[in-house]
């Protein structure tokens, strides 16, 4: 049986491609990739905002599978809608890995330090921590990023940690910043293994249920919301409790709170925005 592995095409894409092959390969099943290219991989100097709605990196991946060109989309599960398109499904969470973020070029957050990030919800924590930070928008693959921190002369630029892992540049990291200082995206640290509804058996033995268990209630929360990586939202589930927060884009304000109940949790978070005057 073959089945067609869609990805995107930069090297941690594909890496994190070999991953779910290796987790759904057994006897009778031969592997093929096709890399696939998306709209934020076409655009990389437009902020996401500009290019689209969330899912900037998942539409093209979604469109081969609904048309039967793949069998399996691989997916930085951060990258994901927060809810699943009609006629898809995860057929499976790989075991997450760390899902914090990194401080790339220093070993701390100091004050007034210039740090590149294209991210909505890092620019917003950063600048609550510190007004005095000055955060510059920085767009590209990890090896394009790591580049453009010495181009640009920054202090330091903010990655997913399990990013850098996965590529084996681990010795880049200069701090992980703890969910305490900065809250991770929704399902950050996870690769969902998306499938055509009905098909989830192709992938089920990968499925990692500690994973999903924390995955999809960030991803309810966030959805709840009606926002995504676009605004400055972040839910975390710790094993124990979900965090989640939602803040002014220029961090003027942040609010934090902390729950079992995703779709509750999400109902505070807007109320305390919208008394904000989001």
């Amino acid at each position: 049986m073959l089945v067609r592995i869609g990805s995107r095409g930069s090297r941690l894409a594909l890496t994190q491609a070999e991953q779910a092959a290796d987790a759904i390969r057994r006897p009778g099943i031969e592997i093929a990739f096709v890399p696939i290219t998306t709209a934020g991989d076409r655009d990389r100097t437009r902020p996401f905002g500009q290019i689209g709605e969330r899912g900037v990196f998942v539409k093209e991946l979604e469109e081969a599978l609904l048309a039967g060109r793949i069998d399996v989309a691989v997916h930085s599960a951060k990258d994901m809608t927060s809810t699943d398109a009609d006629g898809l499904a995860v057929g499976a969470y790989l075991a997450r890995d760390d899902p914090r973020d990194a401080l790339v070029g220093a070993a701390a957050l100091r004050p007034g330090m210039r740090i590149g990030t294209a991210s909505a919800r890092r620019r917003a924590q950063l600048l609550a921590l510190d007004p005095d930070i000055s955060v510059e928008p920085m767009r590209g693959n990890v090896d394009t990023r790591l580049r453009k921190l010495h181009e640009r002369g920054l202090d330091a630029i903010v990655l997913a940690a399990c990013g850098l892992d996965r590529l084996g540049l681990s010795s880049e990291i200069g701090a992980r910043l703890d969910p305490a200082v900065m809250l991770p995206e929704a399902a950050q640290g996870a690769l969902a293994l998306q499938v055509r509804a009905g098909e989830e058996d192709l992938v089920a033995r990968a499925d990692d249920a500690a994973t999903r268990a924390r995955v999809e209630p960030e991803r309810r929360c966030v959805a709840t919301i009606g926002a995504g990586c676009l605004a400055p939202v972040a839910a975390h589930h710790d094993g124990a409790t979900l965090q989640a927060l939602i803040a002014d884009e220029d961090g003027a304000w942040l609010e934090r709170r902390s729950g079992d109940d995703p779709a509750a949790l999400a109902a505070e978070l807007v109320a305390l925005a919208d008394a904000h005057g989001r």
